[in-house]
């Protein structure tokens, strides 16, 4: 898991905690059960009544790429797998490097040096290889989608909620004692739309085009490795190939 996204959702709720008490507001003034009820429960309703059943079985994956951890951390040690076994293949053949295939931990990776050492042309193994990367990003765009929506729901479920309780107050005109906590209850439900929206759905989208990027590029890699240790190319070349493709950050950091 990547605490970079739990962390930022707590710093959200810490705000708004302190804020409240501040403000000397009871936090627990917001913890009402119709208004969560309605808000998370609409709200997941409506999106998935935009969705597939296919995409539905599915949302517990998109879940955990919305808190996976950052893949960037483990290019360096692909880079070195991928010279590695560049390596190898100059001074063995690509033969001998099935051997290897079952270490690989990477199914992509594993996908590709197999079609490689199986001798499978080198245009059609970059066009199966390319078919994946897309594979991948449609998937992860559905997903980031999905949840995008959830934030574009919540608000105006939450405004619904607040119509709902503030039908309850008309209801109630006549005892003015009660007018105060059903209006304050009934904006709870607004409260809790634009919360989720804008601390949960919305960031748990925007980490998921992020993750979907960084395995993008770091897919890219992996196929840019399997063409050139095919062609045969000198490990010291590969591994300047492979470091270009890296934002200057990241290329800073390798080479250091």
């Amino acid at each position: 898991m990547d605490p970079a996204t739990v962390l930022g959702m707590l710093m959200a709720l810490g705000a708004l905690l302190v804020t409240m008490l501040l403000e000397g507001t009871d936090p627990t003034a917001i913890v009402l059960v119709p208004p969560l009820v309605l808000v998370f429960g609409a709200t997941f309703g409506a999106a998935v009544a935009g969705s597939t059943l296919s995409d539905v079985r599915r949302i517990g994956a998109w879940f955990r790429l919305a808190f996976a951890p950052d893949r960037s951390a483990h290019t360096p040690a692909l880079i070195a797998l991928l010279v590695d076994l560049a390596r190898a293949a100059r001074k063995e053949g690509m033969l001998p490097l099935e051997n290897r295939l079952a270490g690989l931990e990477d199914p992509f990776l594993r996908h590709g040096m197999q079609m490689a050492v199986d001798g499978v042309p080198l245009e059609q193994l970059r066009a199966v290889l390319e078919g994946e990367v897309e594979g991948h990003r449609v998937d992860d765009r559905v997903a980031a989608r999905f949840f995008a929506k959830m934030g574009g729901y919540a608000p105006t479920i939450g405004i619904i909620g607040t119509v709902i309780g503030l039908v309850q107050v008309l209801q109630s005109l006549e005892d003015p004692a009660l007018l105060g906590p059903l209006v304050a209850s009934a904006f709870v439900a607004t409260l809790w739309g634009v919360l989720s929206a804008n601390v949960i759905w919305l960031p748990m989208s925007t980490k998921i085009t992020r993750n979907s990027d960084l395995r993008t590029a770091q897919m890219n890699l992996l196929l840019a490795g399997v063409t050139e240790i095919f062609q045969g190319t000198n490990p010291r070349a590969l591994r300047v190939r492979l470091q270009s493709m890296l934002p200057p950050s990241e290329a800073r950091q390798i080479a250091a």
